[in-house]
């Protein structure tokens, strides 16, 4: 009876040490095809959904590559890897890299994929023509010439490959989208949103996609009592929420953004900077901006919400005219209260 219960034990422990050691595994697409077809866009647009990405790799040196753990900052040891390679890798032959390929799938922590890049001769000169680049077949003779080489070395490969992708009638962007719906790691992946504040009389942001001018909602610096304050106080919020035109503003900007970010998100757009300004970026456009960073993450968004320039120093020099009075005036009825 001891003996049958120190069995089960070590048989327990057996199973506990084999489904601990088991690998996980490794997802690998080789990305290849004619040159001119688009590898570069393909690697680039994988990097950009997460995969780790390799161009010109020679893929006799995949084995010694797969047995390097996978970086220490990365949170997933099993990241998927794209290697790209094609006619210009040193050493070069179809027929061999097929059966090297064929020794990798043995490995059962291994799922390898090949994706082939076809494209119609004409087109492949066509783009060698507008970006005045040879051929790397043909360095000394027409184009086409080059272009037919290249296909016959290549074409064990193409008939090798799991999926083929004709790119000839597509532009880079469409490219892009095709590669992101076959091989999209993220079922939920979504332009990254960032919401900056800003003044006017400080400059506009860098790189901003959308920009929105408050300046027609009444300013809170010409009020003495708000003038201190920040969008980010319940007074100043109160205040600009008074305002006439506020919630119809308000309501159109929100349809206008909740009806663009999914068209950036369909086309792949990585990053959305949309910015709210007013004159000296402390009062409305921070109300502004953490209320639709509200709104946005009601709508299933996540955005980012940066305040440029809500430390600034209030400068009356800066704010123009007091809600359509001029400076002197404001300052008169501000003095009265």
């Amino acid at each position: 009876m001891a003996n049958a219960i120190a069995n089960c034990s070590t048989n327990r422990k057996s199973r506990k040490l084999t489904r601990k050691s088991s690998p996980k595994v490794q997802t690998i697409l080789l990305v290849t095809g004619l040159s001119g077809a688009g590898k570069t866009t393909v690697l680039k647009t994988l990097e950009d959904l997460g995969w780790e990405a390799v161009d010109n790799f020679p893929i006799r040196l995949a084995g010694p590559l797969l047995d390097i753990p996978a970086s220490a900052g990365r949170s997933n040891p099993s990241i998927p890897l794209a290697l790209g390679f094609d006619s210009r890798t040193r050493g070069f032959k179809a027929d061999a890299l097929i059966k090297q390929i064929m020794q990798l799938q043995k490995r059962p922590e291994l799922n390898i994929m090949t994706l082939f890049l076809d494209c119609a001769g004409a087109e492949i000169e066509r783009r060698y023509t507008e970006t005045r680049r040879r051929h790397p077949m043909a360095q000394d003779r027409p184009a086409m010439d080059g272009i037919a080489q290249e296909r016959m070395m290549m074409e064990p490969l193409r008939r090798w490959a799991e999926t083929v992708v004709d790119t000839s009638k597509m532009s880079t962007n469409d490219l892009q989208n095709d590669i992101r719906l076959r091989f999209s790691t993220d079922t939920n992946l979504h332009s990254t949103i960032s919401i900056t504040s800003f003044g006017f009389s400080r400059g506009v942001p860098h790189n901003v996609d959308l920009v929105f001018d408050l300046r027609f909602l009444k300013n809170p610096h010409w009020d003495n009592v708000l003038r201190p304050l920040t969008g980010m106080d319940a007074e100043v919020s109160r205040y600009i929420e008074s305002d006439p035109a506020y919630d119809e503003a308000m309501r159109k900007i929100r349809d206008l953004l909740t009806f663009l970010l999914p068209l950036y998100d369909s086309q792949g757009k990585a990053y959305v900077n949309i910015a709210f300004g007013c004159t000296g970026g402390r009062h409305r456009s921070v109300h502004v901006a953490e209320q639709f960073g509200k709104w946005l993450r009601d709508d299933g968004f996540s955005p980012t919400v940066v305040h440029r320039n809500l430390t600034s120093r209030p400068i009356d020099a800066l704010e123009g005219p007091a809600n359509g009075a001029s400076n002197k005036m404001a300052k008169r009825g501000s003095k009265s209260k």
